[in-house]
């Protein structure tokens, strides 16, 4: 049983001289005190070599530490931490060992590195805490779009847009634009496709240029992306957490760029986004993935795009109709408003199990259904 705490040295002085005393139980003595007769014994022998002096702790630093970080190794690690602020023990000991290091401390040992170099804040590690996520089967099976909140720079705004790839968290994009319409996002996403390929589906927010809200999803954005066989998801409304690989690259995004771009130009923002989304996809180790960086998840997709949209077409046994002016799908004499989105397209009814209710599809995704019994 170690000492008390609270007053040791006047303890330990007070059982060297209760042990002095004549006819002294020194086995009772040292169970009264809590310790071994092997304490007791240094004890006494401490205070007669050098007086009350030798009753004070010795250092239990060892001579020598083979186990101990190298000063190299520690500078090697405030340097990563400097240049990635965001980073913490786990992303800076894959960084370490990619480039190069033979002998690697462990992540704690890098945390404890940097808590006492004084690059993390002691309460700092509370506020993080993990993030639940599903995740698609392959590359390219969904990729997440949305835009960061908007901040100011000379002459405008800047408004980030962010396309990530579900399975690898590989980010697609990364541009700095001016606003966020829909004729701005087609531009660039036909870039992304250009390069990338298709996916085959796309997940998205419940706002422009997405969507008008969660009852009228569709614009002339998603029919879009539709016709070239894109299938369109929309996230539940108010629960971010269904865009949760894109909420957390924001996050990250945040953390490690956009706070240093308040005021820069839209230039030079999109160049502080370019270096970083390369660092992002081919350095950063990425804890979702077994601290692998997404570039080695992801790979293009096999869908080409093409230049030119393909044509609608529908099975024989589809019951083909065009949306009217407002949206509005006329049927066996009945009207049903659809969306705008769809004015002058034509859309495919399909019964279904229930009689009188039938599914209506745009190209190969299904948008609403109809009942003719109400």
């Amino acid at each position: 049983m170690p000492w008390h705490e609270v007053t040791r040295m006047s303890l330990r002085y007070e059982f060297i001289t209760l042990a002095q005393v004549k006819g002294c139980n020194f086995s009772r003595l040292c169970h009264r005190f809590g310790i071994s007769r092997k304490t007791g014994y240094k004890w006494i022998a401490r205070y007669h070599a050098v007086g009350v002096e030798g009753l004070a702790d010795h250092s239990r630093r060892p001579r020598c530490s083979p186990g101990k970080t190298s000063s190299e190794m520690e500078r090697a690690v405030r340097e990563i931490r400097t240049r990635h602020t965001a980073w913490g023990g786990r992303k800076i000991a894959r960084r370490l060992r990619d480039l190069g290091w033979q002998t690697v401390p462990s992540a704690s040992t890098i945390t404890a590195i940097l808590r006492r170099t004084g690059h993390i804040a002691p309460e700092e590690s509370s506020r993080h805490q993990p993030w639940k996520r599903f995740e698609a089967a392959a590359p390219n099976d969904l990729w997440q779009m949305d835009f960061k909140g908007h901040f100011e720079i000379p002459g405008g705004r800047c408004h980030p847009l962010t396309a990530l790839d579900d399975h690898s968290r590989f980010s697609l994009r990364l541009q700095a634009c001016t606003d966020e319409t829909h004729i701005t996002v087609q531009g660039h996403l036909i870039d992304m496709f250009r390069r990338y390929g298709l996916p085959r589906q796309m997940l998205f927010d419940n706002g422009p240029p997405w969507g008008s809200n969660a009852e009228h999803p569709y614009t002339l954005f998603t029919v879009w992306l539709m016709r070239l066989r894109i299938g369109v998801i929309h996230s539940r409304p108010h629960h971010p957490q269904t865009m949760g690989k894109e909420e957390r690259f924001h996050r990250t995004l945040k953390a490690e760029v956009l706070q240093y771009c308040t005021g820069e130009a839209l230039d030079v923002c999109q160049e502080r986004f370019d270096a970083w989304r390369e660092v992002y996809n081919l350095y950063r180790p990425h804890e979702a993935l077994g601290m692998a960086v997404p570039a080695s998840r992801y790979c293009l997709s096999s869908r080409q795009f093409p230049e030119t949209l393909p044509p609608i077409e529908y099975g024989p046994d589809d019951q083909v109709r065009k949306v009217q002016q407002g949206g509005m799908l006329n049927y066996r004499g009945r009207a049903f408003r659809i969306s705008k989105a769809f004015y002058g397209q034509p859309v495919a009814l399909r019964p279904t199990q229930i009689d009188g209710i039938f599914e209506v599809f745009f190209c190969n995704q299904k948008i609403t259904h109809v009942d003719l019994r109400k």
